[in-house]
C-alpha cells in the first residue's frame, strides 16, 4: 500500500510514514513524526515534535499536534513527546502540546474524538474512547479516564481528574476531580454531581445492578449528611460490593484535589 503525499505538503525526510498513509494539501510533518498505517493528515495540519500517532487516525485540517508546551517552565532543548493511539480522531483547529520536563509524555488513546478548537495541554492524558466536544479546554496534567464525556466550552484546571464513564455538561469549570460513572453540570455557579450518569451507562452494556447499587452510593455520599469519610463508609458496608462500587470509593480515597 503505497504513501499519497500532496506535492504542497512539507514531509521532512526522517518522518515515518506507514502503508497507506495520505498527507493533504500544505501540511507540515517534522522530523520525530511517526504516523501508522492509514492513517490521514489533512490540509494544512501541523505535526511537530517527537510526536507518535497510531493506525486509521484522522487529523483534520488545521490542528497542530506537538507544539512546544506554552507552560514557561519548559526549557529549550528538553525532549518531551505526544502519542496518540489508533482510530482517533483529532478535528479541525484542535491542539495538543508536548511535555514540559524530559521525558513527560502527553497522551491520547485510542477511538477518542477530539472535537474542533479543544487543546491538550501539557501532560494531559486521555483514556480511550473519551469524547471532548467542542473547544473543550484540558489544562497541564488533567486525566481523563476511558469512555468519559466532557461537554463543549469546559475547562478543566490542571493535575484535575475525570473518571471512567463520567458526563461532565458543557460550559463547566473543573475545579476538582470528577467522579467515575457519575453526571456532573454547574448548578449556581459550581461544578456538582447530579447523580449516576444513567444513561450513559444503560447504553454501555452495565447491568441494572450495577447502576442501583451506584445510585445507593450516590445517595450516602451527596445525600445522607454524613462527612465525606462517613459516607465511603457506609458505602463500603452497605452497599453490594461491586467493582464498580470499589472504583468508586477508592476514587475518594485517592484523589489529590477533593471531588466535586
Amino acid at each position: 500500500m503505497s504513501v499519497t503525499v500532496h506535492p504542497t505538503a512539507i514531509v521532512d525526510s526522517n518522518a515515518q510514514l506507514g502503508d497507506g498513509v495520505e498527507i493533504g494539501p500544505y501540511a507540515s510533518v517534522g522530523p520525530h513524526v511517526k504516523l501508522g498505517a492509514r492513517t490521514v493528515v489533512q490540509q494544512g495540519a501541523i505535526l511537530r515534535g517527537h510526536t507518535t500517532i497510531g493506525e486509521d487516525c484522522q487529523i483534520f485540517p488545521y490542528a497542530c499536534i506537538g507544539m512546544k508546551t506554552q507552560d514557561l517552565k519548559y526549557k529549550d532543548g528538553s525532549v518531551s513527546f505526544v502519542e496518540i493511539g489508533d482510530r482517533t480522531v483529532i478535528r479541525e483547529f484542535a491542539t495538543v502540546h508536548l511535555g514540559t520536563a524530559d521525558g513527560e509524555k502527553t497522551v491520547i488513546g485510542n477511538d477518542v474524538l477530539f472535537m474542533a478548537y479543544c487543546h491538550a495541554a501539557h501532560g494531559v492524558i486521555l483514556g480511550d474512547h473519551v469524547i471532548c466536544s467542542n473547544s473543550v479546554q484540558l489544562a497541564g496534567d488533567v486525566h481523563v479516564q476511558d469512555w468519559a464525556i466532557i461537554g463543549g466550552c469546559a475547562a478543566s484546571h490542571q493535575f484535575c481528574s475525570i473518571g471512567r464513564h463520567a458526563m461532565v455538561g458543557g460550559m463547566s469549570k473543573i475545579r476538582q476531580d470528577v467522579p467515575p460513572f457519575m453526571l456532573c453540570d454547574m448548578v449556581d455557579g459550581a461544578l456538582k454531581v447530579i447523580g449516576p450518569n444513567v444513561v450513559g451507562l444503560r447504553r454501555r452494556g452495565f447491568a441494572p445492578e450495577v447502576i442501583s447499587a451506584l445510585k445507593e452510593a450516590f445517595r450516602f455520599i451527596y445525600h445522607s449528611g454524613l462527612n465525606r469519610s462517613q459516607a465511603l463508609e457506609r458505602v463500603e458496608n452497605d452497599v453490594e460490593p461491586l467493582d464498580e462500587v470499589r472504583e468508586l470509593v477508592q476514587f475518594y480515597r485517592t484523589s489529590t484535589r477533593g471531588v466535586c
